[in-house]
């Protein structure tokens, strides 16, 4: 079951390629690409939807299918202009074929960091868009639309209204909810909200950007708690036992009340980014009744799905 956001997402994408026209959309990509900074903001990369092409700066392989791309602005002053919760539309034509593959990306890299965008992407067996750009290498360029609204605006009035955010991503989901949680404490220092980050993986080489949080965790030790869940017994050979991390662990009802307590505040907010499968089960729905998160006493309108 796809998310609202995820849907808005396929058919903003669906529209534009239908309304330009497969030649036009990607001859005026092109033409786009070349021209020099927007005219209506220069310092910033991303604004007015306008398709852009950047060039790959540096590829960092963080795990046997995931890989960190750095794609470079056109100049080093300029910051993203995205903000929290939103995505950047990433386009690439296969081989052999005239419609251009589309997928929304969350950047990694602080969204005020000057001159370079960062990515983080894993690689799917039939992803047509993950595999293409696991080929790129330094020098070689991709085109970028942006930005995409995330569903939910988070600002300086919002992180007032709660009291405890949960954010609980599985495999690739936590992109989004490592740019959720890094924007929320660095751009709050003097909020009182406190962050609970669960991030449910196969095993611990699934556990992409955990260097990035670990050391989020260190500058916020007050204010931030991370829980890493893996579903492998325990760690593999040649594998460093991660003590942090929970082995033979799933997002489950039993866990999550064992990381959240009991008793709901009103104030609170649960964010969710990860399989569907995942979701379904936090969410639940006609098929399958109460999600784990109403069983722990949420209310609907205190669950947002990225």
């Amino acid at each position: 079951m796809l998310s609202s956001t995820r849907i808005t997402h396929i058919l903003v994408a669906s529209f534009t390629v239908a309304g330009c026209g497969v030649y036009s959309f990607k001859r005026h990509l092109i033409e786009e690409a070349l021209a020099e900074a927007p005219e209506q903001e220069p310092h910033v990369m991303f604004r007015g939807f306008r398709p852009t092409s950047l060039r790959v700066q540096n590829v960092e392989s963080l795990s046997h299918n995931t890989k960190r791309l750095r794609f470079e602005y056109p100049d080093q002053t300029w910051t993203s202009g995205l903000q929290l919760t939103s995505s950047v539309l990433v386009f690439c034509w296969p081989q052999k074929s005239w419609f251009p593959a589309i997928r929304p990306y969350t950047p990694v890299s602080s969204l005020n960091q000057r001159g370079f965008l960062d990515l983080v992407v894993k690689k799917y067996p039939h992803g047509k868009v993950s595999s293409h750009l696991h080929t790129l290498q330094p020098g070689d360029s991709l085109y970028f639309l942006g930005p995409l609204p995330g569903g939910y605006r988070w600002s300086a009035v919002t992180a007032n209204e709660h009291s405890r955010v949960y954010l609980i991503a599985g495999g690739s989901g936590i992109t989004p909810t490592y740019q959720l949680a890094r924007g929320i404490l660095e751009d709050n220092p003097n909020a009182n909200i406190k962050v609970q980050v669960v991030f449910g993986a196969n095993t611990a080489q699934d556990l992409v950007l955990k260097k990035e949080l670990d050391i989020l965790q260190q500058r916020f030790a007050d204010r931030l708690q991370m829980h890493y869940l893996v579903s492998e017994a325990g760690p593999s050979t040649g594998e460093a036992d991660n003590k942090d991390v929970s082995y033979g662990a799933r997002v489950n009802t039993s866990r999550l009340r064992q990381l959240f307590g009991v008793g709901r505040e009103g104030d609170e907010k649960v964010f969710i980014c990860g399989p569907p499968g995942m979701e379904k089960a936090l969410v639940g729905g006609k098929s399958c009744g109460r999600g784990i998160l109403e069983e722990l006493g949420f209310q609907k309108d205190q669950v947002h799905i990225f």
